[in-house]
């Protein structure tokens, strides 16, 4: 049954992102980023994402050298939606072992339950709906950690988590304080409270490394671009949509699942986002939650015990297990934070035929990106940034890239333009770069520009 639910959450996910890429919905620029990232790898050349900028290493925005794994992808299928179904199969991944451990735990029935709760929980499905982000690595890594170590395998716990330093520089955080955990929990046992202490070390050092050495050495202004993102930790429980988040989490978990300490690694990520000033990071609908769905899922775990031993251990404390009563309410709890989404659960639109119908515009699109000469310097909006990606020197048309562009693909109904979009797209290029731009295509919403000497 886990293999399944595996099968079914990365099919769904892949099937949506499919979708969206076909459909041309672009939700921000990342998609972009990213592929232009992979490509790079695939390429052997440093991760330099023009989108962002002329020689703009994206190792020294966020710290993710374990996205070199993309590479691979994208010599079998070089193109964004490849990321898309990569991201789904890491998701769809990250079900096997929690679910086994639910069934073990729970039962049959009720660990599927559980099992189907977690894979298709809304921080899952928010990430998939806004496309593909590092944080698709850090899921399935933290299943498996986690898993282990409520199976008492404190050893495959700390190899598990150790990589997850190398996906996100604030993951460290989660790392150490994951060991301190294992350490605060196994204090009376050498080898397993050094081990603890091992990896909270090796998870202190490395966000300290990755976010005050390693990103501002890389960075092209020589500093850590999100520190001007930290407001006030006065701010931190305002507004209420903070609370909501939470509730949001401690619903996922089945509310019984804060009693667990594993509740806790949670904290590293609630607090650089609640201490953010960008709205986005406040909220349950985007990516940031995807990472902590399976701490979720495994402190509901934790709380609930374990039937084969007809205890609940929480490691301060053991005693005898939740009631089924309880225990049933607790999942289904969980599984009604998913259901809560009711009929705009992003995975629902695979299942609704007029969202697989082309769009309009899809033939349009294909038409502009044909007439661009091929491995052009392309100035472009956000709408077929990520389709544009492998046959082209891709950069974003509002961004602050020196170059001036061979041709330029701008989408009128791109939402970067604010609903102001140019008239007269040529002249708009020729007074943004100061030089000569003639139309080469024009349809569907998309205009093509290029320099006269350009193709």
């Amino acid at each position: 049954m886990p293999p399944l639910l595996a099968l079914a959450a990365t099919l769904a996910y892949g099937l949506l992102g499919s979708q969206q890429f076909r459909q041309l919905a672009a939700r921000s620029w990342d998609l972009g980023i990213f592929s232009q990232l992979a490509r790079a790898y695939a390429e052997l050349r440093a991760p330099i994402v023009p989108i962002k900028g002329d020689a703009v290493n994206l190792l020294g925005d966020h710290f993710h050298p374990l996205l070199v794994l993309l590479a691979p992808v994208w010599w079998v299928w070089p193109s964004g939606e490849a990321l898309l179904w990569a991201q789904a199969l890491l998701f769809g991944l990250s079900a096997i072992p929690l679910t086994r451990l639910a069934i073990d735990r729970l039962g049959p029935g009720l660990g599927t339950l559980a099992g189907g709760a977690y894979v298709f929980s809304f921080g899952l499905q928010a990430a998939a709906d806004v496309q593909f982000h590092e944080i698709a690595v850090a899921v399935p890594l933290l299943a498996l950690s986690l898993t282990a170590l409520l199976r008492g395998k404190v050893r495959a716990a700390v190899l598990w988590a150790a990589p997850l330093v190398l996906v996100k520089e604030d993951l460290g955080l989660t790392v150490a304080l994951l060991g301190l955990l294992i350490a605060l929990q196994h204090r009376q046992d050498r080898r397993p409270r050094t081990a603890g202490l091992a990896l909270a070390g090796w998870g202190a050092a490395w966000f300290v490394l990755a976010t005050f050495v390693i990103l501002p050495l890389l960075n092209t202004a020589g500093q850590y671009d999100y520190t001007g993102n930290l407001g006030s930790v006065l701010e931190v429980f305002w507004p209420p949509v903070k609370w909501l988040t939470v509730l949001m989490l401690l619903l996922a978990a089945g509310l019984i699942g804060g009693r667990s300490p594993l509740i806790w690694l949670m904290v590293p990520t609630l607090a650089w986002r609640f201490t953010g000033t960008v709205e986005f990071y406040w909220e349950w609908g985007w990516h940031y939650d995807a990472v902590l769905m399976p701490i979720a899922f495994a402190a509901l775990l934790d709380a609930l015990g374990d039937r084969r031993t007809g205890r609940a251990t929480l490691w301060w404390a053991e005693g005898p297990r939740p009631a089924r009563r309880l225990r049933v309410t607790a999942v289904a709890v969980s599984a009604a934070a998913t259901l809560a989404l009711g009929p705009a659960m992003p995975v629902l639109d695979v299942l609704r035929p007029a969202q697989w119908e082309p769009t309009w515009r899809a033939e349009p699109a294909a038409a502009a990106l044909e007439a661009v000469p091929e491995d052009a310097v392309l100035a472009v909006d956000i709408t077929l940034m990520a389709q544009a990606v492998p046959e082209h020197d891709v950069q974003w048309l509002h961004g602050p890239n020196e170059r001036v562009p061979d041709c330029m693909l701008s989408d009128q109904y791109a939402f970067s333009w604010s609903g102001a979009a140019p008239q007269d797209p040529a002249a708009w290029a020729q007074e943004r770069w100061g030089a000569e731009y003639l139309q080469r295509y024009d349809g569907g919403g998309f205009a093509v520009v290029c320099r006269a000497q350009a193709g």
